[in-house]
């Protein structure tokens, strides 16, 4: 989802065993490559080297804070390093201030929608998985078009 836009820009269907983080590097993959990606946000859920890597590899600045207790990555690989300077912020800051000074409570404005998304229903009606797939991207692009629609474009009147 655009934060900016309170678009939704990607969707993932899956299964109820399958967990969010390993989603997270084709949902990415779904924005096209010549689409910048300054930062992509998420809860410590999303604090895996898979999703690390899969942001990193896009350029973009992860704000994901790390679980509780967790502990500076020793290995070389991409996104490690911002990975571990997240975490030393976090001790050096605590976890309150860090979540200011990055911008993580902007995620509320993403829960916010996605509640909208449920109001639409919290079932679906088709019966097969590929149909399933299709009717969430409907309403998906109805509440995009609900998001334009009802958003207010402020114009200065001297």
């Amino acid at each position: 989802m655009d934060a900016e836009t309170l678009e939704i820009r990607t969707i993932e269907v899956t299964p109820n065993a399958a967990g969010d983080a390993s989603t997270l590097p084709d949902l990415l993959a779904q924005v096209p490559a010549d689409e910048r990606i300054t930062r992509v946000g998420g809860d410590g859920a999303y604090d895996t080297s898979k999703c690390r890597a899969a942001i990193a590899a896009r350029g973009a600045d992860a704000v994901i804070p790390m679980r509780r207790g967790g502990q500076p990555w020793t290995t070389d690989a991409p996104g490690v390093d911002a990975r571990n300077e997240t975490l030393r912020a976090m001790k050096r800051l605590g976890r309150t201030i860090w979540k200011e000074w990055s911008g993580y409570h902007r995620r509320s404005l993403i829960e916010t929608k996605m509640r909208c998304f449920k109001l639409l229903g919290e079932r679906v009606a088709s019966r097969s998985f590929d149909r399933q797939i299709t009717e969430l991207k409907v309403r998906a692009a109805v509440l995009n078009c609900f998001s334009q629609i009802a958003t207010p474009h402020t114009i200065r009147v001297a």
